[in-house]
Formats: structure tokens, sequence, C-alpha cells
């Protein structure tokens, strides 16, 4: 990690540059996973809308098992990976393509139906 110095408005700012490519969470996972069609949510067990989601994650990652990965971070936990993937509100879903690159992000609530067809269309790109 490398702290850049930038003059901004007259006020001194600090601005990190991660040069690590993937995040890495507490648990030493990588996210998105590799070579994979990736949906995080991030979010907190204690959150109500957070909760709402659990059933929908569990659903979701029977249905694409050995196909996608589907990730819950919990970001009471880690810190971390709030920070690195720039969450502000809890949930929020983030779909990577199999390259890695963010292709979209959605904030709050999300049912299955519509998780199910980001990850429809990032899985018809890849093959």
């Amino acid at each position: 990690m490398k702290i850049d110095k930038m003059l901004m408005a007259g006020a001194l700012v600090l601005v990190c540059v991660c040069t690590v490519g993937r995040p890495v969470l507490a648990n030493d996972s990588q996210v998105p996973v590799r070579d994979t069609v990736t949906m995080v949510d991030l979010g907190a067990t204690s959150c109500v809308p957070c909760k709402l989601m659990e059933p929908v994650l569990a659903s979701l990652k029977k249905q694409y098992q050995g196909r996608a990965a589907v990730v819950f971070i919990d970001v009471t936990r880690d810190h971390g990976a709030a920070r690195e993937f720039g969450i502000r509100v809890i949930p929020t879903q983030i779909f990577f393509d199999a390259t890695g690159k963010e292709v979209w992000r959605h904030v709050g609530f999300l049912d299955e139906k519509s998780c199910r067809e980001q990850l429809n269309r990032l899985l018809s790109r890849k093959e």
C-alpha cells in the first residue's frame, strides 16, 4: 500500500492507493473469486434487510453451485472489506464477471429473481 499526498482546495489530503489486485478478506479468501462469476453481498447479521437476504443467498448458492460464487461478507466483522469495496449502506450486492471486473452494484434488499437475472447475464457472457 502506498500513501500519496494531494493538495485540494488548500487542504492536505492523504490518499491511500491500493496496489493489490483482489481484496483479501479476514478469512484469507479472495473476492471476487478468481476466474468465476461472483456475487458478493455485503451486510451484517444484525441488519433487518440483510437478514431478508439470507434465504435468497442460500437458494442462489445451491442453484449456482459450481457455476458462480455467491459470497456473504459481514462488514461488522470484516471492516477492511467495507472500506475496500466502498460500502456506505448495507446490504450492498456487487456482481463481478469472470475476469474480476465489477459490472453491477445494488444497494438495499435485492430479490432472488433480480439476482438470478444478473448472474445468468454474466454466465452467458462467460460461455
